[in-house]
């Protein structure tokens, strides 16, 4: 077959419309085979004849998408000085931009001999076990598609899986449940907007493994946190097919999403690869260049630094990996048009030798890039290594998740461990972890739960977490669940206790949806979505997962949507910048003070006591700054919130009569949503019920 010179830019399989230019990195090779496969599966190889920088390439006419190739790198074997090339190992493009097929897991895709691992290296050829990746057409109508730019103090994102949302819906068509397609479907466009989000946040869905130890199990990796190719979509959640055709299906269910103004956001998982450590299978890094696309241990290269508890940490200072994830996003902002990206365990990508710096190279290099700059930017700001705990530490750009809020809001409901004072730095967008860099309220993403971890309906039902299906006797997992099951473990039918789980639940999305910073909610949980107390499903591709339809919690549904659209109507619940507590714009009062129940501001003594589960929130609406340019002012509403996280009903005296002089109920979390013909209102001083755990919003009907 005849091979040109070809390029070394841009890596990975490039086609032209006439053939395709193949590139890839390796300083350890001495010489690199392309593997071409048929629809047979006989393979061809040619060596790549020219190499440029350590890239090696070549240009082969007549190769068009769909062709599956993948390469054999010739070089050194010496494992204890941190080399692995091994040219009986079929490897995958590291910038493949679709991937068919997965890994059979026999002993050819390891290095070693299962009986033998320190010993000779393994020269079974792994290609009959192996996915291949795929040469893709890059073209893609995608009509007048604009990204929708949503402001992040507008935004209201949705925690949810591609497969686990759409698997089990009714609306949607079967042969499109699970995938990308089902995701882009009106059936599930419709429930997102009638909810009211403004962006999906996906779980993994960049080509991803399934584990070999949870395939001896039967399990599946059900989350995605076992990457092999950035740029691929994942071919399993393809209804048109792996050999390519998933690129054209994602951006298509962009479009779609777009159009309907919800934005796209990626969990993305640069910190690992599915390569594993020094036991694990050859797939792709390993084979081209081992000792500069991860980190080894210094004292011992044969072994590999491992801040994630996967087995490895890719090499941030090394310019080819750096080069390969700033290629990877910008791939995905310009090429598949997604709006941001969480970052998996994010503080090991800032890891400069041993230690987290907040200035290292990867955000460095984040911070000037002309398109990535621009688009959301959400780390999730932890690792298990040391000092790998960052929250508050990331750089401006940046929003995290904050898990500082989500702890907080947990023992506050539950009515222990955690002062009011606490509670208040959380809920008005925890100022004393952004505001000294700069930052505004918008950098706390806020969440009371995620995939990792109970679902709402589990964190208020379940003391104990139920992972036995995991088969790992339930040691996986967080140890205790940092809320309150509101009674009996588990399912119940009594109806004080489901009536005190429901309330919970509304506490917890009224306090999410109405704290300062942006919402982050976890799929299903509008729903009562349940796991029956898995609190690490990571491996249930099931319907331990699933979102179920048939079985649905309405009201909770309803109530969460009336919920989104009330801050959506009132920036005062999502404010632009920090509150001063001093009167500003002219007004008379404070743009936010506190009082305790007996109708008293707040004094400075009163805000570190732990036993204190009741306290009353002003918030101005008069002086909000608009999100345009112009820096206009809004006008909103005024409104005093009640909140009582004590067990018992407690009686909250409204402020004095300069606060404002009638307050009108507009929503509670025991009943919910008055009727708007006949809502109960208040004067000033009066006394105010408050139900045990619940809280109460009040409207100003006129200024004092």
């Amino acid at each position: 077959m005849k091979i040109w010179p070809g390029s070394p830019y841009p890596l990975g399989a490039s086609f032209d419309g006439n053939g395709t230019n193949f590139s890839i990195f390796s300083e350890a090779a001495e010489k690199v085979e392309l593997c071409l496969f048929s629809e047979t599966n006989e393979e061809t190889c040619i060596p790549l004849p020219e190499v440029t920088a350590y890239c090696w390439h070549g240009y082969v006419p007549g190769v068009l998408p769909g062709q599956h190739y993948g390469f054999r790198v010739h070089g050194p074997w010496d494992p204890a000085n941190g080399t692995r090339c091994n040219p009986a190992k079929l490897l995958l493009d590291p910038y493949a931009k679709a991937i068919d097929g997965t890994v059979k897991w026999n002993e050819a895709v390891f290095p070693y001999f299962f009986d033998d691992p320190e010993g000779p290296m393994n020269d079974r050829d792994s290609a009959p076990h192996m996915p291949r990746s795929v040469v893709v057409n890059p073209h893609f109508d995608w009509e007048d598609d604009r990204p929708p730019r949503r402001p992040l103090d507008e935004s209201v994102i949705y925690e949810v899986h591609v497969k686990g949302f759409t698997k089990r819906h009714p609306g949607i068509p079967e042969e499109l449940r699970g995938t990308y397609a089902g995701l882009a479907h009106p059936a599930a466009i419709e429930h997102l907007t009638a909810l009211g989000i403004t962006a999906v946040e996906l779980l993994p869905v960049h080509e991803f493994l399934h584990d070999a130890h949870l395939v001896e199990r039967k399990l599946r990796n059900y989350w995605g946190y076992n990457s092999i190719g950035f740029l691929a979509p994942h071919h399993e959640y393809s209804s048109a097919g792996g050999a390519g055709m998933q690129v054209a299906e994602f951006k298509q269910m962009v479009k779609e999403l777009h159009r309907a103004g919800i934005e796209v956001i990626l969990d993305v998982v640069y910190n690992h690869t599915a390569e594993g450590n020094h036991l694990g299978p050859i797939l792709n890094l390993k084979g081209i260049d081992n000792g500069a696309y991860y980190r080894l241990m210094e004292d011992d290269p044969r072994h590999y630094m491992d801040y994630t508890g996967t087995g490895n940490s890719l090499n941030m200072q090394h310019p080819h990996v750096l080069q390969l994830i700033m290629d990877s996003l910008r791939y995905w902002v310009n090429e598949m048009h997604v709006d941001g990206f969480r970052f998996d365990l994010a503080s090991t990508l800032a890891r400069e030798l041993y230690d987290v710096d907040k200035l290292a190279t990867f955000f460095d290099i984040v911070q000037q890039d002309p398109v990535i700059s621009q688009v959301k930017l959400i780390a999730e700001p932890w690792d298990i290594g040391p000092g790998g705990y960052q929250v508050g530490n990331f750089p401006p750009l940046w929003s995290e998740w904050n898990g500082k809020y989500r702890d907080s809001m947990r023992d506050f409901w539950r009515g222990q461990d955690c002062s009011v004072g606490e509670f208040a730095y959380r809920l008005t967008g925890s100022s004393d972890l952004y505001e000294q860099t700069g930052r505004r309220p918008f950098a706390s993403i806020n969440f009371i739960t995620a995939h990792d971890g109970f679902t709402l309906n589990d964190l208020v039902s379940y003391n104990e977490k139920h992972n036995e299906a995991n088969g790992e006797e339930s040691r996986d997992g967080e140890d205790h669940n940092r809320s309150w099951n509101c009674g009996e473990e588990g399912p119940t039918e009594d109806p004080e206790i489901l009536a005190l789980r429901d309330r919970q639940k509304r506490n917890f999305l009224t306090t999410l949806l109405l704290s300062q910073g942006v919402p982050m909610m976890l799929g299903g949980d509008e729903l009562g979505r349940t796991q029956q107390g898995n609190n690490n499903a990571y491996c249930q591709d099931n319907e331990i997962s699933w979102f179920n339809w048939d079985n649905i919690d309405k009201g909770l549904q309803e109530f969460a949507a009336k919920l989104i659209a009330f801050r959506h109507a009132h920036p005062v619940f999502r404010r632009r910048r920090w509150f001063q507590g001093r009167a500003i714009h002219g007004e008379k009062q404070e743009d936010i003070a506190w009082f305790n129940p007996s109708g008293e501001k707040m004094k400075e003594e009163h805000w570190g006591e732990e036993h204190a589960k009741s306290i009353g929130l002003y918030l101005n609406g008069q002086g909000i700054v608009s999100p345009d340019l112009r820096g206009e002012r809004v006008v909103d509403d005024t409104f005093y919130l009640a909140f009582n996280a004590h067990h018992e009903q407690v009686e909250f005296k409204l402020p004095p009569r300069h606060w404002g002089k009638v307050w009108r109920v507009v929503m509670d979390t025991v009943d919910g949503f008055p009727e708007e013909n006949d809502p109960p209102t208040h004067e000033a001083d009066a006394v105010l019920p408050v139900e045990g755990r619940s809280i109460i919003i009040l409207m100003q009907e006129s200024k004092g």
